[in-house]
């Protein structure tokens, strides 16, 4: 037993090493949008897209921040009302008269969910459909519950023209300021860095796709040439959906164009974080944070029963088995098992250390890797269950079993 435990630790503190020099450096969250310098070519127009279902209690901070962007071109926020019963559509206008920008705001009623989409896509697909009588050359698809640091837009257009990008997405700063907030959310950026490295996302030459659905610019020609927004129309993941139909590493069929048409070329994407545009989306509670992962976490594995078997058994691995090993060794005065565990611990802590330090938290948080990974991993086994179940993807009042 203890030999096998010892081989245990070994291929944890292995993987850990892979993870940390072979993985496109994920940990490193060095991949940000405001360490670019802001020299814009030219002035494209631009047509903003919000999905709003209910956001009244955002609406007001997260619609101003995106009048008041300083962006110089020509600049429109088509807002889509997905059948809210809040008055969300009567607090965006009150604001965009707040602000004098009336002009620029476009609210779009939406109508009633067909089958065959998601809410918040066919709510996107409206938007974007009466965008296009503006002829605008890119579209900015944000969430209604992002405050926009003043100069975001601006960044992104910039970083778009810099490097002739056809997709630009920043992954906002989540918010932090709850208990379970500052335990939790760090790291569900953490793993889905480990799950879509950026470096790997931003280079051209890697099959590597995302982004961030808050907040994504994507050029017109392109999201016309993919054909359209309901190409993913029924997708839960839309925003690394849509980012492997536009860089062309798409590896689904239904995703791709049909047989009479030309294959889909590689396009460039970007994927960076961002420190200063921000989400206002509230997680006071486990509860709300564990209905948050476990909506998509079984679709993410393609609601498959093995891949979810494999996952537990990669996260216990990966995660759990080194402290249980430190703790174990050290009882049984194993030091050979002890310190192989706490090597792989310490590893696993010093990958977690940029993320916590990004969010400005405590450095002991990056030692409770093991403890979050833990719930983690239950929170994707109860997403297999609510989709056995009928329930899953259940979000707004409305429920996507997949």
């Amino acid at each position: 037993m203890g030999a096998f435990f010892l081989g245990l630790m070994f291929l944890s503190l292995v993987i850990w090493l892979g993870l940390l020099t072979l993985r496109g450096q994920f940990w490193r969250s060095d991949q940000k949008l405001e360490v670019e310098e802001i020299q814009l070519k030219s002035l494209p127009k631009i047509c903003a897209v919000v999905p709003a279902r209910n956001e009244a209690d955002v609406i007001p901070m997260s619609l101003r921040s995106l009048l008041l962007q300083d962006y110089p071109g020509d600049f429109h926020i088509f807002l889509v009302d997905d059948q809210s019963t809040d008055g969300t559509a009567a607090f965006a206008e009150g604001v965009a008269h707040a602000v004098d920008k009336a002009q620029q705001l476009h609210i779009v009623s939406g109508e009633s969910l067909p089958l065959g989409w998601s809410g918040k896509l066919w709510a996107m697909e409206q938007g974007i459909c009466k965008a296009k009588t503006l002829a605008p050359d890119y579209f900015f698809l944000t969430d209604a519950d992002i405050e926009h640091d003043v100069s975001n837009l601006t960044r992104l257009v910039a970083k778009a023209l810099q490097e002739d990008l056809d997709l630009a997405s920043v992954m906002v700063k989540l918010r932090c300021e709850s208990f379970w907030e500052k335990f939790l959310i760090p790291a569900f950026v953490f793993f889905f860095q480990k799950l879509y490295p950026f470096r790997w996302v931003n280079n051209p030459k890697n099959k590597t796709a995302a982004a961030a659905g808050g907040c994504i610019l994507i050029r017109a020609s392109a999201l016309e040439q993919i054909g359209g927004i309901q190409v993913i129309r029924q997708t839960l993941i839309d925003d690394c959906t849509l980012a492997q139909v536009v860089k062309g590493t798409g590896n689904n069929s239904k995703f791709k164009n049909s047989p009479s048409s030309p294959p889909t070329p590689s396009r460039k994407i970007w994927l960076g974080l961002s420190s200063s545009t921000r989400s206002l989306r509230q997680y006071q509670s486990l509860q709300t944070i564990w209905d948050m992962v476990a909506r998509t976490a079984y679709t993410q594995l393609n609601y498959s029963p093995w891949l979810l078997l494999g996952t537990v058994v990669a996260m216990t691995l990966i995660y759990l088995i080194p402290p249980v090993g430190t703790i174990i060794g050290a009882l049984m005065s194993n030091w050979g098992i002890a310190l192989i565990g706490l090597a792989a611990w310490l590893l696993m802590s010093l990958a977690y250390f940029p993320t916590i330090r990004f969010y400005k938290l405590s450095p002991l948080l990056a030692f409770s890797l093991p403890a979050i990974a833990f719930l983690y991993t239950l929170m994707t086994i109860d997403s297999a269950l609510r989709h056995w179940q009928g329930r899953g993807g259940a979000w707004k009042g409305r429920v996507y079993p997949g």
